[in-house]
């Protein structure tokens, strides 16, 4: 299995009142909450959890985008990620860009020109993906069209891959882009580009996406694997259609894990950082969540509850998930948590079962502190991840940044000025 030390980069500092007295976390947040040094902190935290991760062995660490939101800082990963490349170079760790929405940048040449520069800086570590975007972020935040969204997501990954690959200046004439030259400087250190992972939060269309493009798919859901079972069924039923093989490595998922040093102690550490966040960084208006077209009718039924189900409400709303206590986040798997035992056991039964072999873990939630982040990470890379490393280990990581042949990485040194009396 793999490991990705993943970030949302939340602002810790929403009211214990606010899902009573605010609409959404996202979209129309009230800028009057916003502390922005106090956020100049969490930016600096956040990145030293980042680099901690990376030297205390795990395989990458990974950041992502969102505007306009209380649940995630992270407006551009890239920015992140150019914070992060050079201060890895001394692990093995892998930089997972997670990602960019090409249908917010305009044109999308400036996704390719940025991700290279990462892959170059990072001496060829990075692993990227394209989401689709949520509703919030690009229907709403970003004004972009539901209903072309999806064409125009496929054409950016399209202009995408050809400024990687295209050994001469061309022309791209697509829909929504029209390029006279497309000739971007550096190209990526990868050759011919980095891994490229789909994820998505279970469409069918992104299922086929993932398939048709060879490329990994990985489930954006915080509602555990348990609730995953249906997706990723739905997934390798696709994937034994198109006649490929069922590689563990083709798939992953964002799971959240805090471990503790037991049970009681994990329950006792994170019960109200957990709390936090699906009480105040969820808290989000429904009607943004899905914006009329941002899903085709065909998604919307394997979603939607059947008929004659017990409940008219759709089981990964996060509407539920701020009712359950700990004990039930526990015992649906939205949360692996509690002794390194139990997080190792709960993690592999999992993979196993849905054959996932790569995961994005989010081990700092909503209000967690610094020094608790850390803890988290020490435990889990020390007591859990060792028993891990090896299974699927019979199947080869196609989508994995590899050495590049002869290359000889700079040296990163720490530079200081002589200052002369």
């Amino acid at each position: 299995m793999k490991f990705v030390y993943f970030h949302l980069m939340p602002f810790d500092g929403l009211p214990e009142d606010f899902a009573a007295n605010h609409r959404s976390v996202w979209v129309d947040i009230p800028p009057s909450l916003q502390d922005v040094p106090r956020i100049h902190k969490l930016y600096n935290e956040y990145l030293d959890e980042l680099e901690y991760a990376a030297i205390k062995g795990f395989d990458a660490i990974g950041v992502n985008e969102h505007h306009s939101s209380g649940y995630g800082l992270m407006c551009s990963p890239n920015m992140m990620g150019a914070a992060l490349a050079r201060r890895i170079t001394d692990t093995d760790a892998k930089l997972l860009v997670l990602g960019d929405a090409v249908c917010l940048y305009n044109p999308p040449i400036r996704v390719a020109e940025e991700l290279a520069m990462l892959d170059v800086i990072s001496g060829g570590r990075l692993i990227t993906g394209f989401p689709l975007g949520s509703s919030s972020d690009a229907n709403f935040a970003y004004g972009v069209k539901p209903a072309t969204m999806r064409e125009q997501h496929r054409e950016g990954i399209e202009l995408v891959l050809r400024a990687w690959t295209e050994p001469q200046v061309f022309s791209f004439n697509g829909r929504f882009t029209k390029l006279r030259y497309v000739n971007p400087w550096p190209k990526p250190l990868q050759n011919p580009h980095p891994p490229i992972w789909t994820p998505g939060s279970g469409s069918l269309e992104t299922m086929d996406f993932a398939i048709e493009t060879n490329s990994p798919f990985f489930l954006l859901s915080y509602f555990g694997a348990k609730f995953a079972k249906d997706n990723f069924r739905k997934y390798w039923d696709r994937v034994e259609n198109a006649g490929m093989d069922q590689n563990p490595y083709r798939t992953g998922m964002v799971q959240v894990v805090m471990v503790g040093d037991n049970d009681a102690e994990a329950r006792r550490l994170y019960e109200e950082h957990a709390k936090y966040f699906f009480q105040r960084c969820t808290h989000i208006y429904p009607a943004y969540t899905e914006a009329p077209g941002y899903k085709s009718v065909e998604s919307m039924r394997e979603v939607l509850p059947k008929r004659g189900a017990v409940s008219a409400s759709r089981a990964d709303s996060f509407a539920a998930a701020q009712k359950y206590s700990w004990d039930q986040m526990i015992d649906m798997g939205i949360i692996i948590g509690g002794g390194p035992d139990t997080v190792r056991e709960r993690l592999e039964a999992a993979g196993r079962e849905n054959s996932i072999g790569n995961w994005v873990l989010l081990m700092q939630l909503g209000s967690m502190p610094k020094d608790l982040a850390l803890y988290n990470i020490d435990l889990f890379t020390e007591k859990v991840m060792p028993g891990l490393s090896d299974v699927f280990s019979n199947h080869q990581h196609l989508w994995w940044p590899k050495p590049i042949k002869g290359f000889s990485p700079a040296e990163v040194a720490s530079v200081r000025r002589e200052i002369r009396v």
